[in-house]
């Protein structure tokens, strides 16, 4: 029988585990990696339980696709025995990076062990991949360590099928692998790299480490001094650094966590976990100044293990190796020329990185792990599709960009490329893309982009030789959610996002649908407000708290304006005018925009020194000691939520100028920030149910998708779950791509695959 696997089977031990599993049952013949994943062939007496037994418990990191079978006329093979690699087409899928496994680990703390220390130690189970790979198959030639020739001892582990070691791609030692060195003002240093980073580490200084997927910025996380002179050198801004700590236990004295996030913590994948600040913690004020959220994760490589393990911290700020808003750096040379401004020193290594990759960022919400930012550790795992329309690329978008490439039934997601802004982040694209259009062979033929013509990737798609197709912003929210949902035919589609240009030439955001992959209809939206300044209502939220003001009030707007105090030396009634006037201010319903303005009415931001600041401090604003506050009913100090319209005709317009009344008021009252905060956290998600429940009613629609980076909210989010199935609806989250717009290139190319496939392109 032939048997052929495909899915993540390659670099995760798959072909000693067939081997082992193949001798101990009696059975003869063959497995080899090929291009297309995992091919065996073997002939025995109980070939039905060998299949079944290798399909039911794979290795650990293995994900397993398809799995093809075919009978064939026994050959006589004399034994079993694991073949070279071939190439011979198909898609063969990189696994992605893979923390230290706890076996390695014990290796490198053991003094006896000849990889003690050692901090490149890896195995089948564990290690860089995806950061290293060149090319398919996944074999070593075809990795950043065919430098690196290995010893006797090396090559005798990577031979036996036997050892865990068995090709184990990166397999070294201290005899034949990859070595530190430390640079101090650009000398190397004399001494152990490992004791002398730990040393300047201790007293304060930035160190940049090279680690898998690029550099990071390091210093003591309990040191304020220390953190606060890398916030001055690398971020002019209040953007939270990501601190690594040595153990979930270590972690649970500066945060609070509940199993779910526990988990995701010690996963092999080791993303950056957003937690919620503990009562009372010892790290650095300004590691992250005014947020309820500390991004923490575990060490995931030997090299970190050793920083904590001799060096004895409890916490390191470990943040991307860039300057603001460029790729992370991934060469010694680069990092010595672009970082030697922010690190006193440098930790470097010889094993190049081919494929640079950021940390990936997961939050919980509804008790479901969810990816805020797709890279290390999942990147490029494909998304299953079930539309086959040929090899097509999509762009994404100008915010969090990710592309995607389609070919046969999986989506590849490249890892988190970053805000398209500048000619360094427009290079690591197409780096990125070449890359992978190089390893799985994908030549599209057609290239799916943003409406946005003023998008850098839309510019691009526009010059890439290719058909280029546009998909409007929120449809491509809705397609992408029920794409990684693995939905067909129509649904309602609920998109919350900043903002997205709508084929009127508005500015959306706040978008109610119905949708298939092949187009949408515009159900209902947010009330349209001016957005005073343009792109300046979103860099300074008090112009939008202005807007909806007077849209609540009219010509009383100044007067209670200059009642709230917030507002102190800023050019109120020179916005005032210009809205009134319509001078650059466009209209729009950006959902983030009103959890801008909500913020500003309440004092808590009024200019943004990165992303979301303002929502993410109004989200913030309901945090208690006891965890997130959810109104209720049973509160006696306020209402479960404020009043709001919603228009009886189509498309629906959500009208939040009684909410904006009723806030105002409560602001007059007195009332708790935290219970207002909380009020109008619940009054969007029953405008969410509301508006749902009546589309639902019109269409007979009953499968919700919700989409967007508003949805990154988490108390939202757990409040929009709890209005939509409450009204018994069957409702669909992003988990294993980022509902921001780090999810939308899927989208983009599942809209544009169905249209070919449809014949309406």
């Amino acid at each position: 029988m032939r048997v052929t696997l495909t899915g993540v089977v390659q670099g995760v031990g798959f072909r000693p585990h067939v081997y082992n599993l193949a001798s101990l049952m009696g059975l003869k013949g063959y497995v080899l990696n090929s291009a297309g994943g995992l091919t065996i062939e073997v002939e025995g007496g109980s070939i039905e339980e060998f299949v079944q037994r290798l399909t039911s418990a794979p290795p650990p990191l293995a994900e397993i696709k398809e799995v093809g079978i075919e009978p064939l006329p026994p050959l006589g093979y004399h034994d079993f025995s694991i073949r070279e690699s071939t190439d011979g087409g198909g898609l063969t899928i990189i696994p992605p990076d893979i923390a230290t496994c706890p076996d390695c680990l014990r290796e490198v703390s053991d003094p006896s062990d000849r990889r003690y220390r050692y901090p490149f130690t890896n195995c089948t189970n564990c290690g860089p991949r995806y950061t290293i790979a060149r090319g398919i198959p996944y074999d070593r030639a075809n990795t950043t360590m065919s430098a690196f020739r290995m010893c006797p001892d090396c090559e005798a582990e990577y031979h036996d099928p036997g050892n865990r070691r068995f090709h184990a791609q990166p397999n070294a030692c201290p005899s034949c692998g990859p070595s530190l060195k430390l640079l101090i003002r650009g000398e190397v240093s004399a001494g152990d790299p490992l004791s002398g980073t730990i040393k300047l580490l201790k007293e304060g200084r930035i160190v940049a480490v090279k680690g898998i997927g690029g550099f990071h910025l390091a210093c003591d996380a309990l040191n304020e001094d220390s953190v606060k002179t890398l916030r001055e050198r690398k971020r002019k801004s209040n953007k939270p650094f990501a601190i690594m700590c040595p153990d979930v236990e270590t972690a649970r004295g500066f945060c609070l966590m509940d199993e779910v996030e526990e988990e995701a913590l010690l996963s092999p994948r080791r993303p950056i976990v957003l937690l919620d600040k503990g009562f009372i913690s010892p790290i650095a004020p300004s590691v992250s100044p005014s947020n309820m959220r500390l991004g923490v994760m575990l060490p995931y490589s030997p090299l970190h293990f050793l920083l904590f393990e001799e060096g004895g911290f409890n916490a390191l700020v470990m943040t991307s190796g860039n300057l603001s808003e460029e790729p992370i750096v991934i060469d010694n040379g680069t990092a010595l020329q672009r970082l030697s401004g922010l690190a006193d020193a440098f930790l470097l290594h010889d094993r190049d990185i081919f494929m640079r990759a950021d940390d990936s960022v997961l939050m919980v919400a509804g008790g479901r792990p969810r990816l805020v930012r797709r890279a290390r550790g999942y990147a490029p795992l494909p998304v299953s599709f079930h539309l086959d329309s040929g090899e097509v690329l999509s762009v994404g978008g100008e915010l969090k960009n990710t592309f995607t490439l389609l070919k046969g039934k999986s989506a590849i997601l490249s890892q988190h490329i970053g805000n398209m802004e500048n000619d360094e982040a427009l290079g690591f694209f197409e780096e990125s893309l070449r890359n992978l259009k190089a390893i799985y062979r994908i030549e599209p033929k057609a290239v799916a982009h943003d409406l946005h013509p003023d998008y850098m990737t839309t510019i691009w798609a526009g010059r890439s030789g290719l058909k280029a197709y546009p998909v409007q912003h929120h449809h491509a929210h809705i397609a992408s959610s029920m794409a990684e949902n693995g939905l067909t035919g129509k649904v309602i589609g609920v998109s919350l996002d900043g903002m997205g240009l709508g084929p009127d030439g508005s500015v959306w955001g706040g978008e109610f649908m119905t949708a298939d992959y092949g187009g949408f209809k515009r159900m209902g939206h947010f009330k349209c407000v001016p957005m005073p300044g343009g792109d300046m209502a979103v860099k300074e939220p008090w112009r939008m708290a202005v807007s909806y003001i007077y849209d609540a009030f009219g010509d009383d707007a100044f007067d209670i304006i200059k009642g709230l105090g917030v507002f102190r030396e800023r050019d109120v009634e020179g916005i005032l005018n210009m809205i009134k006037k319509g001078v650059n201010s466009p209209l729009t319903s950006s959902a983030g925009r009103l959890f801008d303005a909500v913020s500003s009415m309440l004092g808590l931001c009024q200019s943004i020194t990165y992303e979301a600041e303002a929502a993410i401090a109004l989200e913030g604003a309901c945090q208690r000691p006891s965890g997130v506050y959810k109104p209720s009913s049973g509160d006696d100090r306020a209402d479960n939520s404020y009043p709001l319209n919603i228009s009886s005709y189509t498309p629906m317009v959500v009208d939040f100028s009684l909410t904006v009344i009723g806030i105002i008021n409560d602001i007059k009252k007195c009332l708790p920030t935290d219970i207002i905060s909380g009020r109008f956290h619940s009054t969007v998600a029953e405008a969410v149910g509301r508006t749902v429940e009546r589309i639902s009613g019109l269409t007979g629609l009953k499968r919700v998708v919700l989409s967007g980076g508003v949805f990154q909210n988490r108390l939202l989010l757990d409040l929009a779950l709890d209005a939509l199935n409450g009204r018994g609806l069957e409702v669909y989250s992003h988990e294993k791509v980022p509902t921001n717009d780090g999810g939308i290139s899927l989208g983009q190319a599942a809209s544009v695959s169905y249209r070919i496939l449809s014949g309406e392109i």
